[in-house]
């Protein structure tokens, strides 16, 4: 399940007809101590979540939800993954158990629409990335998404490999075998090239690259600028050397290189706000761009929480305590504003951005975005 299309379709439901329950947890567990946590968390909430209440969850989708949680601790299903999201409603048909590979804070919502906070920012953390090591004579590429890894294809330019039918790896195996006869100064010109093809087919955010200087030198030099230009860094690695260990440094890179263009996306968002560019920046002028349909990228502090009302008609968000939507009439309901606009953002194919720390969004009240069109 491609995980973006999935957040996507599940931002569109803004009411549904009964209540959702949205699970999250952390199953990246380096003792017993760890899932024994996850466990009594389960409990606890489960417990909660079956008394009387305004808003109560169907006693199928708690059943539900409750099996899947002991199967997770029990590492009967996902055990590769480091965090897992569970969304029920029977009234929806709604059975989703998402996997991903790195961890969310455990949370059990009860509400009137999916919570996707965790959700979208993850998505945003975690960029589809191309692992690819580079020798004299070889190469690997492994596509690492936000579920995990994918197949491995090997490339080797004196005994090209047999391509398994469809799928990436036969495009890749494919691509590289019209080079592999080819001398061996070709080598690196034909692994650029099955990296380009893939990179552009696939979805790929990110490249990381592992080898030698020269060898990893050589291939940077073969690489399109387009494709050279999502070269996130070099890791170390060999021809030998097992995939996990080579993707654990990747990702480690990828986490600290988004961290580090986040922070500098924001203080350029910030900019543009203040000259009246293609970004908001406050509230306000946050909300009043979400209305609109204008924001590509939302960033958030990971603290901000602010109460607000949607109509429940037109759907307009407000900051401001009102019965009736000021733009159509109908009557409107309370949300919290931070959950709210990132349903809006990510149903519209927006992404949204978490971020712990940053003094400048913290003074601009804790919110921003970069706009599609100036307002």
């Amino acid at each position: 399940m491609n995980l973006h299309t999935r957040l996507v379709e599940l931002a569109k439901i803004s009411t549904a007809p009964a209540p959702v329950v949205s699970v999250y947890l952390n199953s990246r567990w380096a003792d017993e101590h760890q899932r024994d946590r996850v466990r009594i968390f389960m409990k606890n909430e489960l417990a909660e979540a079956r008394r009387p209440q305004t808003i109560r969850a169907a006693d199928a989708d708690l059943d539900w939800v409750e099996a899947q949680g002991a199967a997770l601790v029990e590492q009967a299903t996902v055990p590769e993954a480091d965090g897992v999201a569970l969304f029920a409603c029977g009234a929806l048909g709604l059975r989703d158990v998402l996997h991903v590979r790195m961890p969310f804070e455990n949370a059990f919502i009860v509400a009137q629409a999916p919570f996707l906070r965790p959700l979208a920012a993850l998505l945003t953390a975690a960029p589809a990335t191309l692992l690819v090591f580079v020798d004299g004579e070889s190469a690997r590429l492994i596509p690492l998404t936000p579920a995990g890894a994918g197949e491995e294809v090997r490339l080797e330019s004196e005994v090209p490999g047999h391509p398994r039918p469809g799928g990436w790896a036969q495009r890749a195996q494919s691509d590289y075998k019209r080079h592999s006869q080819a001398q061996r100064a070709r080598h690196f010109e034909a692994v650029a090239e099955s990296l380009a093809g893939l990179a552009a087919s696939d979805g790929i955010e990110r490249i990381v690259l592992a080898g030698e200087p020269r060898n990893v030198a050589l291939l940077r030099h073969a690489l399109p600028v387009g494709i050279a230009e999502r070269i996130a860094g070099t890791v170390a690695g060999s021809r030998h050397e097992v995939a996990e260990v080579i993707l654990a440094r990747a990702a480690e890179l990828v986490e600290r290189m988004e961290g580090q263009r986040e922070a500098e996306e924001v203080d350029a968002v910030l900019t543009g706000a203040a000259k009246g560019g293609k970004a908001a920046a406050g509230l306000e002028a946050t909300i009043e761009a979400i209305n609109r349909g204008a924001v590509h990228r939302l960033f958030l502090l990971k603290e901000f929480r602010q109460p607000g009302y949607v109509c429940t008609g037109c759907g307009v968000l407000d900051a401001h305590s009102t019965r009736v939507c000021r733009a159509c009439g109908k009557a409107t309901r309370e949300v919290e504003l931070g959950e709210a606009m990132t349903d809006r953002v990510a149903a519209a194919g927006g992404t949204v951005t978490t971020m712990g720390i940053h003094r400048s969004l913290h003074e601009a009240g804790g919110i921003a975005a970069r706009l599609r069109y100036p307002l």
